[in-house]
């Protein structure tokens, strides 16, 4: 059975106290997320942005996507990419993605020669769709009323990983993590029911409809968080790494 290696960039929310911005890759080539500091992280553990095939965005909130033009700016100035890169997001995504990069380094998308086929694939509930050699779900998830924010699921070498994106507890993410062998579930509702993150009730819950498994794995974290004591479930920090 393939392997699944999770690396976490951030493990933070957008006001979280001694975290970086939640951004995980796995198996080295599919990103979930792009924070501000992926392209220092990548680095800092090694790992060639280069290789990275696809990106997954959830929403448009910034601590989500600002890291797109910091990305951008080392394929055209510091490296030599040559393989397709797909970004997969809200619909939107391609017009988001150039206006922030054109803001940042205007330069980035005026050269002629890329070296490298950039695509973009908006996706809406349900949206499915194959690429880079995997198999993906959309599902739109309860956030905030100003955005359309999803989740998803991706199978990958005969394995599967559930990602909440920012989201409340709702019928989707059960969706999501049914059968899934690793959920990425974030957790941000420390403050109690009512807001617009899961809190640690709903973790429970969620839990509770789902079994024994999938795997958890808590992200998106703010401060004072102390241990839920729930099965088969972990907190991540920032650059720790797992493999199932």
């Amino acid at each position: 059975m393939n392997q699944l290696d999770l690396l976490f960039l951030g493990s933070g929310n957008a006001f979280s106290e001694g975290r970086y911005w939640n951004s995980f890759l796995v198996n080295g080539r599919y990103l979930f997320d792009c924070s501000p500091v992926v392209v220092p992280h990548l680095k800092k553990c090694n790992v060639p942005l280069e290789d990275v095939e696809v990106i997954f965005i959830s929403h448009f909130h910034g601590d989500h996507y600002f890291g797109l033009p910091f990305l951008f700016l080392e394929y055209a100035e510091r490296l030599r990419r040559d393989k397709d890169l797909t970004i997969v997001g809200p619909p939107g995504i391609m017009e988001r993605t150039i206006k922030i990069t054109e803001a940042a380094y205007p330069n980035v998308f005026r050269k002629k020669d890329r070296g490298y086929a950039l695509s973009f694939q908006e996706v809406a509930d349900g949206t499915a769709v194959d690429l880079a050699g995997i198999q993906c779900v959309a599902r739109q998830v309860t956030h905030v009323p100003d955005l359309t924010c999803f989740g998803y699921r991706v199978e990958i070498g005969g394995r599967t990983i559930a990602y909440s994106g920012d989201s409340i507890l709702c019928e989707p993410l059960v969706e999501l993590g049914q059968g899934a062998d690793v959920f990425v579930v974030e957790c941000s509702g420390w403050e109690g029911p009512g807001g617009v993150h899961i809190d640690p009730a709903g973790v429970k819950e969620l839990r509770q409809r789902l079994g024994p498994t999938p795997q958890f794995i808590l992200t998106h974290l703010g401060h004072g968080e102390k241990d839920l004591q729930i099965e088969n479930c972990v907190a991540a920090s920032d650059l720790a790494r797992f493999s199932f």
